[in-house]
Formats: structure tokens, sequence, C-alpha cells
């Protein structure tokens, strides 16, 4: 089949973007895999001083978002800081606003993957203090006790390199093993990890990978010869259509046209990224070898490919074929397969589901360091036997906070893990693998391992208020109030207090929304206020029971942890010694600004106050 000369135009651009600049041999973070949390790693590293290089296996940065071709975001999209709200001006800007955006349902942000890639690229070529070298693999590296030894191979080039700190942001966590971390793959059991929606026994059961395929319609008969092993049955049932008589998941059934609006992208194009009985395909190749996993990869494709048959054949869609514009590839499909899930590191910290729905049941939340709002999603379908696993098809959660731990391996200095490799339970990862929370987890990566070597210390050693303190200083989230932007005035405020737990939020589930409030226009009583300043001064005794919280009253409580009457005329307007009920808000700023627990009181790992 004959296919236009723009086949590569724009890739190539994006390629060309990024040539192999790495002249040096010392660095001071190594970051390995330029997925989405590798690229945020890197930028963020390099912008925080550090002298970093990102190694990146295919010609693109941006992994699952670009590389893999699954560029329409989930989870989120009220939670608009940091780099990911950077990487969203940047697409609102080259398509012409935000509404732009919103062209297929299964996203409010869908972008072609070669504009997503060209953006990192210019982000990353930015940096003067960041090197990349693409299409490149790590062959070799090893630990000395006070640096990495990486030897790296770009296309038959191979050169040594040294690093402080190494982050491990490869799709299946493959440095993290190399180098002797312990981790889990697949489901946890119930006992083990105490989440009463898990299996009763561990299985190493992982998500369903994708093939993802970007079409566009060329107005003329594209249809494809007939795939070997093509059987209509296969697909039968991916939407409502007179092939389909017995569907696997009758409760999800939907029209033609909503499968190929699902992922409509600017531009003309249909991203097929479809879970119902289309081209998700199972296959677990974490510890497959890199022959092995070529071969599992071409059977993903096969899969996609008879899909894309059925498509044209038994739907109609003669005209639509593979898109010639997108990616620079041979067979036309993206670099990558679309990973949901890999190994997850044995961490200082695992993030459990119940540290989700009952955060304040725990203290992980005060070391948070990026948000998540989507549901447990999990693709099994493909699995044979997937009837006998839990249903985790969008199952609900509060929106949360991510722990620094997660990205600590335990028994590894001077590693940061990040991508989906952290340590969370298999069903958390259902949630955090969504390409908004790994990019905040890439982006606490680079700002942790810029700060350990700028102190001269380990990772595992960075004060976690040092690391949210520098997210709050990119506009970041620690923690997912939705009362106000990150643009706000006083969002800083309220979510230093939010962290060091004072003033606690609530967690719901909307409609398909999952939310947090600070409630920050409310009232908040005086026995709330107190029971939560006690944690830190245990000097503070409720006076006024249940009574809102007034501008004296706060008065009074700062002279009981001061042990003397002090006048705050600066922290608390002047119309509100009116004796009128200050707001959560209010009590936020104002305690921030007098008390300033964030920054009087770190926090281990834990969560734990370090007492100062």
């Amino acid at each position: 089949m004959k296919l236009s000369g723009m086949k590569y135009m724009a890739a190539a651009l994006v390629t060309a973007a990024l040539v192999m600049s790495c002249q040096r041999s010392s660095y001071d973070v190594v970051v390995i895999g330029g997925g989405v949390s590798g690229t945020a790693a890197a930028i963020r590293s390099a912008r925080m001083g550090a002298r970093t290089m990102v190694i990146e296996s295919t010609p693109w940065l941006g992994g699952m978002l670009t590389s893999a071709g699954v560029s329409a975001t989930d989870g989120n999209y009220k939670l608009r800081g940091g780099m990911w709200g950077e990487f969203r001006d940047s697409l609102e800007a080259r398509y012409g606003g935000a509404e732009a955006l919103k062209t297929g349902w299964v996203s409010n942000i869908l972008f072609e993957p070669h504009v997503g890639a060209e953006i990192f690229a210019n982000m990353a070529k930015a940096e003067k203090r960041l090197d990349t070298a693409m299409s490149s693999a790590v062959e070799d590296i090893e630990y000395d006790g006070a640096q990495w030894h990486i030897t790296v191979d770009s296309n038959g080039h191979k050169r040594k390199i040294t690093a402080r700190v190494v982050i491990d942001a490869t799709e299946l966590g493959d440095i993290a093993a190399m180098v002797g971390v312990g981790y889990d793959i697949g489901m946890d059991s119930r006992s083990d990890t105490g989440e009463d929606i898990a299996p009763t026994e561990a299985n190493g059961i992982i998500q369903d990978l994708t093939m993802v395929m970007v079409l566009k319609d060329y107005g003329r008969d594209m249809t494809i010869e007939r795939p070997e092993g093509y059987t209509p049955d296969e697909f039968a049932c991916c939407c409502i259509n007179s092939c389909c008589r017995h569907p696997k998941e009758a409760h999800r059934m939907w029209s033609q046209s909503m499968l190929m609006s699902y992922g409509q992208l600017p531009g003309g194009k249909y991203m097929i990224n479809w879970p119902i009985e289309g081209n998700d395909f199972y296959v677990n190749m974490i510890e497959m070898s890199e022959a092995e996993r070529a071969e599992a990869v071409a059977e993903a494709k096969a899969r996609s490919l008879r899909f894309l048959y059925f498509l044209q054949n038994e739907l109609g869609y003669r005209t639509f074929y593979l898109a010639d514009d997108e990616f620079p590839t041979d067979d036309l499909f993206p670099f990558i397969p679309y990973h949901r899930e890999s190994r997850r590191i044995d961490g200082a910290v695992r993030f459990t589901l119940n540290h989700i729905t009952d955060p304040y049941e725990y203290t992980l939340y005060r070391t948070a360091i990026g948000v998540g709002d989507y549901p447990v999603d999990q693709h099994h379908t493909r699995y044979s036997g997937w009837e006998q696993l839990p249903n985790l098809y969008f199952h609900s959660v509060p929106s949360y906070g991510v722990p620094m731990g997660v990205m600590l391996p335990k028994g590894a200095d001077n590693l940061i893990v990040a991508e989906k490799s952290i340590s969370v339970t298999n069903i958390v990862n259902g949630s955090t693998r969504l390409q908004p929370v790994v990019m905040q987890i890439g982006e606490a990566a680079g700002i942790t391992a810029a700060v350990a070597c700028d102190r001269e210390i380990k990772p595992s050693e960075v004060s976690v208020r040092e690391v949210q303190r520098n997210i709050l200083a990119a506009g970041g989230y620690l923690l997912p109030f939705l009362d106000r932007p990150s643009t706000d005035e006083h969002f800083a405020a309220m979510q230093r207090i939010g962290v060091t737990g004072i003033i606690e939020s609530t967690g719901m589930t909307v409609g398909w929304e999952n939310q947090t409030w600070f409630r920050a226009d409310e009232p908040i009583s005086a026995a709330e206020l107190c029971r939560g300043l006690s944690r830190l001064y245990p000097r503070v005794i409720n006076k006024w029971g249940e009574s809102p919280v007034t501008a004296s009253m706060l008065f009074d409580i700062f002279t009981d942890i001061n042990g003397e009457k002090t006048i705050y005329p600066d922290a608390i307007p002047s119309q509100r010694y009116d004796g009128k009920a200050l707001t959560r808000l209010e009590c936020a700023v104002i305690i921030d600004r007098v008390l300033a627990p964030f920054d009087n009181f770190d926090v281990d790992i834990q969560g734990n106050y370090i007492r100062q």
C-alpha cells in the first residue's frame, strides 16, 4: 500500500529537536527512562541547578502520552498545577484554547502524540543543564558506594557516565530490578495489604496492555489484507453491531460511533485504545528478555491489526488506516505499548487503598508530593479467567495525596524510583498509574534528587518539607483541595496547613468525580480547630466548646501557645475584629502567618512529626 510523503514529516520535527546532547561523563542526576515521569524529573532536576541527563530508548520524550500514543489524559482535570499545568498551557496554546482539546469523550484533554512530543522536546531543550540521550539504552549499571557507573548504548556507540543520584523512570522498573531492589508483581493478597477488595490470595496477574493505533480517514479504500488468524468473533461485541451475540460486559455496550469518537483527536485523527473487546492484550512481559518482549509486542500489534480489519471490514470504516504523519516507524505503530502496570518496588512506605479512603487514620498525607483523583481503573478482560478477578472497573475512591516515601526504595542508596514502579499496592496502582499523577511523581523525584545533590546527602535524608516547599513554589499540589486554584493568593497557605493536619478536609464521590474539599468558606468550630492545633501545640485548650472560631478566640489560642498575650495586627484584616466567625481558609491563612507550623514542624517519611 502506497502512503503519502507526509509519513515522517511531523514526527521528524520532534526527533530533530532532540539530538544527542550528552557530552559530559559526570552528572549529578541521571534519569533512566524519558517517559511521563522521567521527562518531568529531568526537567525539574535541571531547573533546580543539578547537572542532569535523561536516557530514553525511543526518539521521543513523553512515554505513554507520546511514544505509546495514549494522547488523552485521565484525571486531575480540575487540579491544574506544577508541570502538569505547564504542559496543559502548552497544549492549549498550540491548539487554541482548552475547548479545542475536547474532541473525544474519554477525556477533556486530547492531542496528537507528536504534538505532545514536540512540547516535551522544547521544554527539555530550554534547560541548559539537561543533556539527552535518545534512542539509547542502559547496558550496565553499578554503584560503588559513592556514585553510579552507567554504560549507555546509543545506536551502537557505547560510553560510560557517572551520577550521584539515579532515577529509575523506565516503563517496567527495569533499573530497580537490575540493582537488586525488592519488588512485587501482580495482585496482592487481602491479608497482606488490609484492602477488603483485594483477592484472598496473591497472584502474578497484571493489567492488560494496549498497542494503541492512531487512525485517520484517507478518503479512499484503505482496507488491509485479512490478517492471519482473524475471526470477527474476537471483536464481535466491541460495540453495538450485528455481529454481537454474547458480550462479555453487557453493561458496557456503546455504539460504533462512540467507539470511534472515544479517542477522537484534534487534527482529524482517532486514537484507538478501546478496552471493550478491542485492542487490549494480555501479556506479562515484565521479567522477559528483550527478545521475548519484542515477540510479545509483535503479538500485541497483530491483535491491533486484527481489530483494525474488524473496524474496516465489519463496521464499514474502510477509508480509515494508521496515520502516516504521526509516528516515524516503519509500521506506523507507536514506539512502545501502553503499559498499565509494572514492578512495584519495596519502598520506604507502601501506599494502600486504606490510606486513600481514611487518610486521617494514618499520617502519610502529611508527606504528600502530588495528587490524584481518578477511580481505581484496572483492565483485565483479555486475561483468561478474568471473571474470577475482583471487579475493579472504576472503583470510586476519594481524591488523594501521594506520599513521598513511595519513590524511595529500601536498601538502595542514591536511587529514586518513579513512573508506575512506585511502592503502591496493585489496587492503588489502578489510579496512580494515570498520566497527571505520574508526571507529578516525576517532578517530585527530580526535586528530591536535585536537593540531595545540592546538600550532599542521600535522597532518603532529604527533608519532606523541603520537597513540598519546592512543589508549592512551582504552583503544584500537595493535597487535592478543589476550593481554590493553584493561582489563588491563599492556595499555598491552604496546602501548608492541610499537610499539617491542623484543619482536615473532606473527601467524597460526586457522580464520576472523586473530590476533596477544604471547605474553605465554611466556619470552623473551636473544638475542631483546638483538636487539630493540640497535636502540635499541647498548651492549646478549648474554652469555647462548639462555637465558631472568631478573631479574638484565635488570639487567645495564640496566647496559650506562646505563653504571653501578643497582638498580630498584620495577620487578621481589621474588618474581621467584629466578632463574626472566621472561615476555615481565613483561619488557615492566619495560622500559617503567625505560627508557621509547616516550616517549624518537619515530618519524617512516615509522616510523624519531628519535634524541633
